[in-house]
């Protein structure tokens, strides 16, 4: 895996390699407590749209360094830009990014699936990152709040129709009108947005053992099954979203490749597939 060369970056930003057809991205400014700026954005913009063309990298996680996870935007800039005329800009930018907040909370172009390693608190844009997660594993002592509303912004990068969906509208609108800060216990088992909660030593770990058990399976199958969860949230009807699915590049390419041929031969003769990278889309 140490020959794979990702595109360059900033010392905002820390990628790595831990297991085979895995790639760790962490968020790397734990004074500022990870808040994104800019240039962290064009950062993990490049590194995600290469991690979605690269064959042989199936998994990606997300984690912070330090204590948090992500605090959001980087309210001192936005500060200076609303103080300098830049409202419009603002809102434009918003409309024309289409992978969204620190180019994730509204990324739909990666059919692989995405691990949030949560370390500790997420705030704001942080959790809107978050909830466009495939997989969401938090420690016991992180914390998480759309608090926007108390600094007279709004969290419109994903966030609020994502987590209506997820907790439906009076539990979301208790984070989102209230801004109130809830425990992870709480984002597990009332909001719904977290899958697994863990000791803070363990949520790297865990978050390697899921993408582990995810590449124990056909990649093909894995990406198919991705971009059907994606076309379900666009589509009207089970109908429509089933058509979709099945007219979709990566439905086509789990239908005739080496890798379903595999899987039932495998399955035939009892014994672990051996899966290949999948032919780019």
């Amino acid at each position: 895996m140490t020959t794979l060369q990702p595109p360059s970056y900033s010392n905002e930003i820390k990628v790595a390699f831990p297991q085979e057809h895995v790639l760790l991205l962490t968020l790397n400014r734990p004074k500022s407590l990870n808040a994104i700026t800019p240039t962290m954005t064009a950062d993990i913009k490049a590194v995600l749209d290469w991690f979605d063309n690269e064959p042989s990298l199936w998994v990606a996680i997300i984690t912070g360094e330090g204590r948090a996870f992500c605090a959001g935007a980087d309210l001192v800039a936005w500060n200076k830009r609303q103080a300098s005329g830049g409202a419009e800009s603002d809102q434009q930018s918003i409309i024309d990014s289409v992978d969204g907040f620190a180019s994730v909370s509204r990324r739909y172009s990666t059919c692989k699936p995405i691990i949030a390693a949560v370390n500790g608190g997420a705030y704001g844009g942080g959790v809107e990152t978050i909830l466009n997660c495939d997989l969401v594993v938090a420690s016991e002592n992180a914390k998480f709040a759309l608090p926007e509303v108390k600094r007279g912004v709004v969290a419109v990068q994903g966030g609020m129709p994502r987590l209506s969906r997820t907790a439906g509208h009076q539990l979301a609108s208790e984070m989102l009108l209230l801004g109130k800060t809830i425990t992870a216990k709480d984002a597990a088992k009332r909001f719904g947005f977290v899958n697994k909660v863990v000791p803070q030593g363990e949520v790297l770990s865990t978050a390697l053992a899921w993408a582990a058990e995810i590449n124990a399976n056909s990649p093909d199958a894995v990406q198919s099954t991705k971009r059907a969860l994606l076309l379900a949230t666009r589509n009207g009807s089970i109908e429509e979203a089933v058509i979709a699915h099945m007219g979709s590049k990566e439905s086509k390419r789990a239908f005739t490749s080496e890798n379903i041929q595999e899987g039932l031969k495998a399955f035939i003769e009892k014994r672990k597939p051996s899966w290949k990278n999948p032919a780019k889309l």
